[in-house]
């Protein structure tokens, strides 16, 4: 039984059974990859993958299970090979986040600045994407960094630690109705089309969530992924939009009129996460602790100690979160 082959079938599952977009991605053959493959069904005495012909079908119950023990033992390879360099190279390396936009453009500027200039020698790579895919990112090795704070569940396999709260602002037009409210109600939101985001992503079930309290059903015009795309549509007149309040820059938005919606959705957490057993570099723990000053090396360390993210939610249940 060799690495490569428990790589092999792991990057095989990873790329959907496609063999050739395994080949591709790890830069070797198709035969080659077959051939280990089999390889090592033969020396296990059973199938790893189900096949119709040449083509892989699905994966069977044994191999549902060598995969998820192949997939640990190379991330502790991976591990090993960390602790290494970490001695060797303790200031060289690179960190890979994957988030969304808003986390990207609005939270993380001043965060990365101030990281590449300590750590000029460690590459920064980032990842926009879904929750799904950011998610997914982090589960296969692809990011060291997942900054989510929609669809959590999606994260249960990686430690999440929460970072900070935030809520949502309606930014309108200065000739709109709304401009001039004193007191902003659901009831005044849900009177105009709105323009915000994709389910799925930045706080949009607590929106839906707020309205569906109300009983009353938002008029959801235009969405986007994007909060400069939401202002952009609002600045047509497309609708109102609802953005995090974050997302809003005093001197480029100038010209639109943002009103505090704080009091109308519930706050939503940001977390980080990364997966169980990965050996965090000191620029790993430096940069979560700039992202999150409450998460220091002493409670990040703790809190890969336990369980599950029920305990950590109740270890750090006592720590006041900063609002953004």
């Amino acid at each position: 039984m060799k690495l490569q082959q428990l790589r092999y079938i792991v990057e095989v599952l990873n790329n959907n059974l496609n063999v050739s977009a395994t080949a591709e991605s790890l830069y070797t053959s198709q035969p080659g990859i077959s051939k280990q493959v089999r390889m090592l069904e033969d020396e296990l005495g059973i199938q790893v993958f189900g096949r119709s012909g040449k083509h892989l079908t699905h994966v069977t119950p044994a191999g549902q299970e060598i995969i998820k023990i192949s997939a640990d033992i190379l991330s502790k390879v991976e591990g090993i090979k960390s602790v290494a360099r970490e001695y060797t190279q303790p200031d060289e390396g690179r960190l890979r986040i994957a988030t969304t936009h808003t986390q990207a453009r609005y939270a993380l500027p001043d965060v990365i600045q101030g990281f590449v200039k300590k750590f000029d020698k460690v590459s920064l790579h980032m990842y926009q994407g879904t929750p799904a895919q950011i998610s997914d990112a982090a589960a296969k090795g692809e990011a060291d960094f997942a900054i989510a704070t929609e669809s959590l569940h999606l994260y249960n396999d990686l430690i999440m630690l929460p970072c900070y709260h935030w809520n949502r602002s309606i930014i309108v037009r200065k000739d709109h109705p709304l401009a001039n409210v004193d007191k902003l109600t659901i009831e005044d939101v849900a009177a105009h089309p709105l323009v915000t985001y994709v389910f799925g992503f930045t706080g949009r079930s607590v929106l839906d969530k707020a309205f569906q309290a109300a009983d009353l059903e938002p008029k959801i015009v235009f969405t986007a992924t994007d909060a400069d795309v939401i202002k952009t549509y609002v600045r047509l007149g497309v609708g109102i939009g609802v953005v995090a309040t974050m997302a809003v820059d005093p001197v480029q938005d100038s010209d639109l009129v943002v009103i505090d919606a704080s009091h109308l959705f519930e706050p939503s957490t940001t977390k980080i996460g990364f997966r169980r057993g990965t050996f965090l570099r000191t620029y790993m723990f430096d940069f979560i602790e700039r992202f999150a000053p409450h998460l220091n090396k002493d409670v990040v360390t703790k809190a890969m100690l336990l369980k599950n993210n029920e305990e950590i939610e109740a270890f750090l249940g006592g720590v006041s979160l900063p609002m953004r």
